[in-house]
């Protein structure tokens, strides 16, 4: 077996976003928002999957996929493969934007039903070091969280680094999969969840056809070129901070030279008995720039 990287953006998007398979999306759900008894997720509806980016100026490097469980619930699983400027009011936004966009101007508030979003993310952001963590809205003075439509749960995955052996629950395999499922040859041995086990199979490249496989290699080809294009940006800008460094040293270095030349002078013009008046119209230096000097 050779299984494709689920970061990927055909990838993620036949493993996570396949209707047919959707009991893959389900575990994951259920997984990492450890939903249990009737607050579980036994079916879901695909809708407006892969529209990013919806907001002008957002790049490819965002993948989501949107769905809705029986009770109405909406969630929003996106992968970011990279920070950007404001990431945190865009997630924000975005989710505010999709949990508005539920009701008609002039229709009742009560239609409006929760957004979960979750983002995994192949950088780190927040403080600390929980590889997955999750936001609401709280009550400052009673820590009660009353205002529980919106919630934000993220998974960073530079801080999970959890060996296979180490991985105990379902919610670390599912994530160990996003990590590393690249470079495995078979299906770990500790999978024993059919929605993970589903996911494994869809990530087998020996499964897929020519076209996803040309699809697949694309998008690894331009995630090389973009990142080319960060590291080539953050080059130029450390030769250009350099070589601006460099020039500052070099008339800071000239500045004390001249400094120091110009003490010399008044010091030797001091020992001869000069007075202030008499250094000035030698130097050219005011009395004040003489007493600093001195």
């Amino acid at each position: 077996m050779k299984f494709a990287d689920p970061k990927n953006d055909v990838a993620f998007r036949k493993i996570f976003g396949n209707e047919a398979k959707k009991g893959i999306l389900i575990s994951f759900l259920n997984s990492i928002l450890n939903l249990e008894q009737e607050r579980k997720i036994i079916d879901l509806e695909f809708r407006n999957t892969f529209q990013l980016p919806r907001i002008s100026g957002l790049k490819s490097s965002i993948i989501d996929v949107n769905v809705k469980d029986q009770s109405g619930t909406t969630y929003i699983v996106e992968m970011q493969l990279s920070e950007v400027s404001g990431f945190d009011k865009r997630v924000q936004y975005y989710v505010s934007k999709e949990y508005s966009s539920q009701i008609e101007k002039g229709e009742e508030y009560s239609k409006l039903t929760p957004v979960v979003f979750i983002g995994i993310l192949e950088f780190e952001y927040f403080k600390g070091n929980n590889y997955l963590t999750r936001h609401v809205i709280l009550n400052i003075e009673t820590l009660e969280n009353e205002l529980k439509d919106i919630n934000f749960n993220f998974i960073e995955l530079p801080k999970f680094k959890k060996e296979l052996n180490e991985c105990i629950t379902l919610t670390d395999k599912w994530i160990y999969f996003i990590q590393n499922a690249e470079n495995l040859d078979v299906i770990p041995p500790n999978v024993d969840d059919e929605g993970l086990k589903q996911a494994y199979a869809e990530s087998n490249k020996h499964n897929w056809s020519k076209e996803e496989l040309n699809r697949y290699d694309y998008f690894l080809m331009r995630e090389q070129d973009e990142r080319g294009r960060i590291e080539l940006a953050i080059e130029k800008a450390e030769k250009k901070g350099l070589e601006r460094g460099l020039e500052r040293g070099l008339e800071k270095g000239i500045q004390i030279g001249i400094q120091n030349r110009e003490i010399e002078i008044v010091k030797n013009a001091l020992r001869k008995g000069l007075s202030i008046s008499d250094i000035s119209e030698l130097t050219g230096l005011s009395a004040e720039e003489i007493n600093k000097l001195i």
